[in-house]
Formats: structure tokens, sequence, C-alpha cells
């Protein structure tokens, strides 16, 4: 699941004014995943190249206890979710924005194969629809525009905004399904910096839409 994970932010925001704004849920919803690839290029957790491991993804992602166990997702869920209750005062944004975060296991639990826990040791768990595009493509898409969908019924702004952010959504998305796959081996520094540099541009540009919009009455 990459954009997919952004649904979890537009279904929070779209649901209640008072949730915190969308670039703090586009936070949130791949909070795990900025930890990860963190992690990666420090040397905490581990990923290779093993090309086929699954159809639609090249990365062996074979040592992440921290971030992808469900046990630290919750972990990233309570510390985020404190913060926004420190800079907001209020326990329902707190929580809507712990939800968001422990939505992407929830959601990483579709697609990966048996990579994820549930306390950081085995056994390992996934469905795996990574394997099986036909199924992952349009669920993917379905979700992440659904939801931006809704989100945008929801609100009232101007449009051009939104339309930014939706063609730099599936440029993004289309890019990971499409690019070729690196060969087995491959360094993953680059790919752990271009994943976080996406997640910095798709958050401005979630950051900056929220802006723009307010809930209807």
């Amino acid at each position: 699941m990459f954009i997919g994970h952004w649904s979890a932010a537009f279904v929070a925001r779209a649901m209640s004014g008072r949730s915190p704004r969308l670039g703090t849920l586009f936070v949130a919803a791949q909070l795990v995943d900025w930890a990860f690839f963190a992690f990666v290029l420090l040397g905490v957790e581990h990923m290779r190249v093993v090309p086929g491991i699954t159809v639609m993804n090249p990365m062996d992602l074979y040592d992440m206890p921290w971030t992808h166990s469900l046990l630290g997702t919750c972990g990233f869920a309570f510390a985020f979710g404190a913060v926004v209750w420190l800079g907001m005062r209020e326990l329902f944004p707190a929580l809507v924005t712990a939800m968001v975060v422990v939505s992407h296991w929830m959601l990483d639990f579709l697609v990966h194969r048996p990579d994820l826990t549930l306390a950081g040791i085995p056994p390992k768990l996934g469905i795996g629809l990574w394997n099986i595009p036909s199924v992952e493509i349009p669920l993917e898409l379905a979700l992440t525009f659904g939801a931006m969908w809704w989100y945008l019924r929801r609100t009232d702004g101007p449009p051009v905004p939104p339309l930014i952010l939706a063609i730099v959504l599936l440029a993004l998305q289309l890019f990971n399904w499409l690019d070729p796959s690196p060969a087995a081996g491959a360094p993953v520094a680059p790919m752990a910096l271009m994943a976080l540099a996406a997640y910095l541009l798709t958050t401005i540009i979630g950051w900056w839409v929220g802006t723009t919009r307010r809930h209807r009455r």
C-alpha cells in the first residue's frame, strides 16, 4: 500500500471539523513509513531488494520490528496522538490522529506478504495482495480517490489545489507500479531517500489543500 494510506487521512478529516488539519493527518497516515525509511538509513531496521519476492514490490522487508509490528505502530500512534493533544488540548483530535496512525498497519496487512508482526517476533502476517495486481490496483485507487471524493464533498474550497494533489498522488503511484525493479542486492539508501522525498512532497501539498478548504455547516 502506498497512496492508499492517505485514504485514512481524507476520511478522518471529512468526518469532523474538529479533526486535525489535513497536513497533520497526512503525516499520521504514513508516520510508520517515515520512521521505517529513516531507520533503514540509520541501520536500525533493514530491507533488501529481491526481485520477484512479490509481483508488485521487490522489497524484502525482513527486519522492521519497531515500525511494522502492531505493538510498535500503536506506540507511534500514542506518541503522535500525545503531540496532537499537547498542541490542541482536545482528546477527540488526538484519538483521531492515533487511529489514522494505526490504520497504516491494517492497510499494510492487506497487501504485504507475511512480514508484519504483532510484537516484533514471529508469527509474521500479511494477506499478500501485492501478489494479486488485479485486486490490489483497483483497491488502492478506490480507497484513495473514493476517500478524497468524500473529503471534497464534505468541504468547500477552490478546485485547483485538490486537483493538483490528485495528479501528484496518481503520478507517484504509477511511478511506484511501473518503475523497473532494481537489481537484486541494489543499495537501499536511494530507495529510502526517494520514499521520504515522496512523502514530504505529498504532505506539503496535502497541507496546502487543507488550508484552502473549510467544512460545510
